[in-house]
């Protein structure tokens, strides 16, 4: 309950002199609480009240989608755990042609990763085999190889809103019904929405290396995530990555031949040459011309 102030009618307790009772309507001249006047406290009050809804009203714009209903601003929202995560979410400047994408599109065939649900891939994919893609960039090469290779569905994960746009624009220029675009952590998405052997594949082409040592924490190829990979693989699914990025490659070929489930499909149980159907990248190009060694690795799931 609210303490209510003074009545000024009411009688001065025994042993308080009268006149310390201020009359109706006087501003108290006795300090409050650490010298400050009960007209310096409503102030502050006030400002405080004003500051925590300025905050609330930032946080909540934070949690919007950019486009109302295109890909949320944190769709799994405070429904998971803090913890180190592999990306940095990106708020860059979407082209014209990217929103109406996501505006006319990302109903069909975008979605959330909330966490909340097990995804029907075969009813997303009409009954095609799915790879999933976790990091597509600006989605060129992704768009390629759905083009390319139709009979199979391509689950493609990012966080970046301009290359889900720019993807889902260039599909639907393609013609290529057989790409879906998720937006969120493909951590989440592996761990509570594909059903056990629901994959066909995994591809992760050129990850963020985190190169400061500081930061290898977070690389995303790590004996962890492959114990998320591994039960929702079909057996003999491929695990393909490629990077240009020499530590980060030898950690990969590390880490992968270390896990059991894991088997390299190399003759000589190194790197592989580059598949035909990985398309040779805008990123990759610019790594070679600056004498990057591009590895690709492909294990398959036993």
């Amino acid at each position: 309950m609210s303490e209510q102030p003074l009545n000024p009618s009411t009688a001065a307790a025994p042993g308080d002199d009268a006149a310390d009772t201020a009359p109706a309507g006087s501003t108290p001249t006795g300090p409050t609480a650490a010298g400050s006047t009960a007209a310096d406290v409503a102030a502050a009050d006030e400002a405080a009240a004003l500051r925590a809804a300025s905050f609330e009203r930032a946080r909540r714009l934070r949690m919007e989608p950019r486009f109302p209903g295109g890909p949320a601003a944190d769709p799994a929202g405070s429904h998971h755990e803090r913890r180190i995560r592999s990306f940095q979410p990106r708020r860059s400047r979407v082209t014209t042609g990217q929103q109406d994408a996501l505006e006319r599109l990302w109903p069909k065939w975008g979605l959330d990763i909330d966490g909340q649900r097990v995804l029907d891939l075969a009813d997303l994919f009409d009954g095609l085999p799915v790879v999933l893609e976790i990091g597509f960039g600006m989605g060129e090469a992704t768009a390629q190889m759905a083009a390319d290779d139709p009979g199979t569905g391509i689950l493609a994960v990012d966080v970046h809103t301009p290359g889900q746009g720019n993807l889902l624009g260039l599909a639907d220029k393609a013609d290529s019904t057989n790409v879906r675009v998720a937006n969120g952590d493909a951590v989440i998405l592996l761990r509570e929405m594909l059903a056990p052997e629901s994959l066909d594949g995994l591809r992760v082409y050129f990850p963020d290396p985190w190169p400061k040592a500081r930061h290898h924490k977070r690389r995303l190829i790590q004996p962890e995530f492959l114990d998320l990979v591994a039960p929702v693989l079909r057996p003999g699914a491929v695990v393909h990555c490629a990077t240009d990025w020499e530590p980060y490659a030898e950690q990969m070929l590390d880490v992968l031949t270390a896990h059991p489930r894991f088997e390299n499909t190399a003759a000589d149980s190194g790197y592989a040459p580059r598949p035909a159907f990985r398309p040779l990248t805008r990123f990759e190009g610019q790594g070679l011309d600056k004498g990057h060694v591009v590895h690709d690795l492909l294990f398959a799931r036993v």
